[in-house]
């Protein structure tokens, strides 16, 4: 992801006209909730069950705890491999999910790493963020709440958030090198990668790949400036809910939670990474931003350790289709040249 889309008006959800829940209601909310997250949890595992991945990987799922919030892991290492390994951690862009990584997880795992591959919360096979609906109760000293799950929605700064505690996580697992952790991420997760290298110092190394790294396009005329800036109003009153599930942002997937763009500039925060090794793929032709503004400008004004590659005769979505071979040995190369 890095296309700006015209943002639409939407009608503002509005939770004025809610009836009160009572406690009966409200318990049988928090039930039905715990045996749906219950299910949910089960039915990754039964769908993972019928994931095989080559004789030399080994695979399986965890759980990671990001701000109290479940969010799903896999796990893919060589085979026939002992003691700890180089690390790395991927992360999907705008509206994807762990599971398309899978191809790219086993080929990096093929070269001798440990790979983590997460979905954000509220994507893929994770739990959701939950928000009271109302007022909580205090009884017995226990709080009951009606909840409503975030899910879908497009947030930079829970999506980052999620990579930093995948990091912690990671750390903790005894095949880990926390020495030699490296991240990896593409298209608006191309972005993710320098604004978590930038507050972790773990981070060795780092691979973005057609990346977009300002998100203050959301400030980038009057209209839209006045848009952001009355949903960050509204939410915060009370007075709009969050996008819809999956709602479409453009041709993209999932509506953003506006007002966190405005923080949200990658092309800030290089000049913190110059401890960590960072390459730059792009496509020659992309279509869905300009390049100048996002990784070329991240390349010059890096300091340290660098280097930018242009993928010849390709758009934006090439790096996933005749190219994704090409890009898969890029960064092979680097993690091996700077995490092994």
């Amino acid at each position: 992801m890095g296309s700006t889309p015209e943002v639409e008006d939407r009608k503002k959800e509005t939770m004025n006209n809610r009836a009160p829940i009572g406690t009966h209601q409200t318990v049988c909310m928090l039930l039905y909730c715990l045996l749906a997250l219950n299910c949910a949890s089960l039915e990754m595992h039964a769908q993972d069950a019928t994931f095989k991945v080559p004789d030399d990987v080994t695979f399986r799922v965890a759980d990671i705890n990001s701000e109290g919030t479940r969010i799903a892991a896999e796990l893919f290492s060589p085979t026939n491999s002992d003691g700890k390994l180089p690390t790395i951690i991927m992360s999907h862009g705008w509206g994807g999910t762990a599971e398309s990584l899978r191809p790219d997880a086993i080929v990096f795992a093929r070269a001798g790493f440990l790979v983590v591959t997460i979905d954000y919360r509220g994507w893929g096979k994770s739990d959701s963020r939950l928000v009271a609906v109302g007022k909580p109760e205090m009884k017995d000293d226990k709080l009951f709440a009606e909840v409503k799950e975030v899910r879908g929605a497009v947030d930079p700064i829970d999506q980052t958030t999620d990579i930093l505690n995948a990091i912690h996580w990671v750390a903790g697992e005894k095949r880990c090198d926390p020495d030699r952790i490296g991240i990896w991420g593409s298209s608006f997760s191309g972005g993710h990668v320098v604004y978590v290298a930038a507050r972790d110092p773990r981070v060795k190394a780092f691979v973005s790949q057609v990346g977009s790294m300002d998100g203050r396009w959301v400030l980038g005329n009057p209209q839209l400036k006045a848009y952001t800036i009355s949903q960050g109003t509204g939410r915060t009153r009370g007075q709009i809910g969050y996008p819809k599930p999956g709602e479409k942002f453009g041709t993209l997937n999932g509506a953003p939670v506006i007002e966190k763009f405005i923080g949200y500039a990658p092309i800030e925060d290089i000049g913190r990474c110059e401890r960590c090794a960072k390459l730059f793929i792009i496509a020659e032709n992309e279509e869905l931003f300009d390049n100048k503004d996002h990784a070329i400008l991240a390349h010059q004004r890096a300091t340290g350790v660098k280097k930018l590659v242009t993928v010849a005769g390709i758009k934006h979505y090439g790096i996933y289709r005749e190219k994704r071979g090409e890009a898969q040995q890029l960064a092979i190369d680097w993690f091996l040249e700077h995490l092994k």
